[in-house]
Parts: C-alpha cells; sequence; structure tokens
C-alpha cells in the first residue's frame, strides 16, 4: 500500500490507491486509470477519521492505520457518504474501536445499519452543525444526491479544507496525491467522464447546491475527494467547471455513434459526417463504432456533444447489442438541450428506425426528424441523401 501523506499541518491522508482496478459501479464504468479510495485523519484536540476504504482493503489499511495512530485515541469517525466504496472497512474498522461515535446524516444511519449491520453510536447532523474539536471546528453540509441521498460534505476551519466525498471526484489512481502532481489530460478527462457518467441527473440540484456552499462564503484552500487527486492547486478550478458542467453543457460537436454488421451502417455515417462537415466545417464531428469502444467513453462524448447521431442496422427485428445497451443508459443519464436523430441500414426489416427513435423518446433529447434509413447497400443515390441529411441536421442545429 502506498504510505500515507500530510495533506496539511493537521490532515493527513490515509487512504488507498488502486491502480489495477478497471471498471466501477460493477462493470459500469471504465476506468482505465485506476482510482483511489479517499480516507483522511484530522489531529487537533480531537482526534476525526473521514471516510473509509473498500472492504477487500480493510484488514491491509487498518493495520497499516495503526502504525500511524493508536486507534483508540480517534475520538470520532465521520462517514461523508456511505457507498460500499467508502463504508466498505466500517465494520472492520468498528470492531476495534466499537464505543467510537459515527457522524452521519440520518440517511447516512439507515445506509450504514442495512449494509453493516452496525450497533453503534451515531450521531446525526445536518447543514450548520458544527464538531468542535479544540482549535478548529469541522462543518457539515449535506449533498443529498451528490450522488447518494446520504451524501455530505465537511468543512475543516482554520486550514480551509473541504472534505468533499464523490463531488468534485475523479478515477485517477495517480502516483501523485496532488493534481497539480499528475498528468493534467488525463485528470482533466477524467473529472470530466466522472461528472458525464455518474453525476449528469443530478445536475440542478448540484447548480443549487454550489451556490448553497459559494454563499458561505468559505475560503477554500483544498478539496479533499472520496476518489483521485486531492485539488490543491487552484482548488476553485473544478467548482468552476461543475458550475459549466451542470448547465446543460455541450460544445460546438457532433458525434455520430453506430454499430454496423456489413458496413452499411457505417458507410451512412461517413457520408452524414460529409454533409454535416460541408455546413459546418468548424464543427469537431466525432464517428464512434459503438461496439469497439467503452460505453463511458461514448457517454462522454454525448455529454459534450451538441448534437447526436444513433445509427445501427436492424438484427433479429432488434438493433445491434451495443447500441441498445448504450441508447438504455442515455435514459438514465437524463441528457438535456442536445438534438439528435437516427440512421441505419435494413435488409427485409426496417424496424431499427422505429426502435430507436423509441428509446429516444423516454430522454429528454430533442428528436429533430424520423430519421435516415438505407436498404441493403449505399449507391450514389442513397449515399447522396446521407450527406444531405447530414447538412440538415447541422442546419437544425444552428436555427
Amino acid at each position: 500500500m502506498k504510505k500515507f501523506i500530510d495533506v496539511s499541518k493537521s490532515v493527513k491522508w490515509v487512504g488507498v490507491i488502486d491502480q489495477d482496478i478497471t471498471k466501477f459501479h460493477g462493470e459500469e464504468l471504465d476506468i482505465p486509470h485506476g482510482t483511489s479510495f479517499n480516507s483522511y485523519l484530522i489531529r487537533d484536540e480531537k482526534i476525526v477519521l473521514v471516510d473509509t476504504v473498500m472492504e477487500k482493503f480493510s484488514s491491509e489499511w487498518i493495520e497499516q492505520l495503526k502504525g500511524e495512530i493508536d486507534l483508540n485515541t480517534i475520538d470520532y469517525v465521520v462517514m461523508n457518504h456511505n457507498e460500499p466504496d467508502h463504508s466498505g472497512s466500517l465494520s472492520t474498522l468498528m470492531k476495534e474501536i466499537p464505543n467510537t461515535p459515527i457522524y452521519c446524516t440520518a440517511k447516512g444511519v439507515e445506509i450504514i445499519k442495512a449494509y453493516h449491520n452496525i450497533d453503534a453510536e451515531f450521531r446525526v447532523v445536518k447543514t450548520g452543525d458544527v464538531l468542535d474539536l479544540g482549535k478548529k471546528k469541522l462543518t457539515f453540509v449535506e449533498m443529498k444526491m451528490l450522488h447518494w441521498p446520504d451524501s455530505m460534505a465537511s468543512y475543516l476551519s482554520k486550514e480551509n479544507i473541504l472534505f468533499s466525498n464523490d463531488a468534485f471526484g475523479q478515477h485517477y489512481g495517480a502516483n501523485g496525491l496532488f493534481n497539480d502532481e499528475c498528468d493534467q489530460n488525463i485528470l482533466n478527462y477524467e473529472a470530466l467522464k466522472y461528472y458525464a457518467c455518474i453525476l449528469t441527473p443530478f445536475s440542478p440540484l448540484i447548480k443549487r447546491k454550489i451556490e448553497e456552499i459559494l454563499s458561505l462564503n468559505l475560503t477554500i484552500n483544498q478539496i479533499c475527494t472520496s476518489h483521485g487527486v486531492i485539488w490543491r492547486k487552484n482548488p476553485l478550478q473544478i467548482i468552476e467547471k461543475y458550475m459549466k458542467w451542470c448547465d446543460n453543457y455541450k460544445e460546438d460537436q457532433i458525434l455520430i455513434t453506430y454499430d454496423t454488421m456489413w458496413e452499411s451502417t457505417k458507410k451512412m455515417a461517413e457520408s452524414i459526417a460529409d454533409g454535416i462537415r460541408n455546413f459546418s466545417p468548424s464543427t469537431n464531428i466525432l464517428l464512434i463504432n459503438s461496439a469497439k469502444h467503452t460505453e463511458s467513453e461514448i457517454l462522454t462524448e454525448i455529454f459534450k456533444s451538441k448534437g447526436v447521431l444513433f445509427g445501427s442496422p436492424t438484427i433479429n427485428n432488434r438493433i445491434l447489442p451495443s447500441m441498445g445497451a448504450l441508447l438504455e443508459a442515455v435514459k438514465g443519464l437524463n441528457f438535456k438541450d442536445k438534438s439528435v436523430a437516427a440512421f441505419g441500414s435494413y435488409g427485409w426489416n426496417a424496424k431499427n428506425l422505429d426502435i430507436i427513435n423509441e428509446s429516444l423518446k423516454f430522454t429528454s433529447l430533442k428528436l429533430v426528424n424520423e430519421g435516415i434509413k438505407v436498404n441493403w447497400n449505399l449507391n450514389h443515390k442513397s449515399k447522396e441523401l446521407c450527406y444531405k441529411f447530414g447538412q440538415e441536421f447541422a442546419s437544425s442545429l444552428a436555427d
């Protein structure tokens, strides 16, 4: 395990970095750069442990923690969020210190009991409650549905550190613990992907909650997240990005995502892209085969795009599985303020567009038209129709 690292004079990172993990939330999220499970130790006149780590690391983590501190000197455990990746080691820890009170939200108590069956002294907190540590104070701010109903943040006075839990995090198991010690391109992309694939459905709540935090006029010197690196250099940059991302974010980009069997739907995608490029040369156009790229990668590009085209041929009265799974994921993320349409080839059954369009009706996306389909394979006429379809789609975004 990575050695524990000082965050400030009174705060130490006591987490775990997992550079081998490649999937998260089951098999849902692709995390090629690993992740970290961040826990923090605050030393003042009172000693606080903030969050724990994934259960599979519990034994090794607690042994290393014992080398850092006598566990019996920990006065309080603060659980900002109780999803198993953060509370997984809590039951093992509490066997060592059964009389130590746990501070969390009311919903946090419910979740801890459901997952861990812990009989502990729970102290329920809400926004504005303060835990006096001696020279410093820990102030709690509820972050309901960011992204679970129990979520909260904790703010340490004097050192001006925000323990934000899942908010502002990223799945990045970097060797450097701080944002100024790691690859900025990876960091920024993984932070964006984290928001796009996990937090997008909660964007209206995020906007209100960030505005609430900013209204408190807190000085923030560092943001200590539960995953990924700590925002030490210009920590407000990630808050500024969240304020952009939560406001129906889009770039001058059109995504064409498709699956194909005998290249006909792929050829359609290419001709449509040519038409878009003719109408709007400055627009970034992406073509992504949904069967050859990860779902989280495609969802991130959907998040960035102002327009998205979904393509698939018909197979067995349905569409290809990768496109079906992608559309199901799109339904749940509640993307907004983006224009969409469908395309695809068919042989003897032209249900593909009906299936795609029906799925899109269950989203908050704007269906521009009924789409375009080509029988069997492209010829000169159908290629021109696809080209024109691309022009018209780009034109609809310019209106």
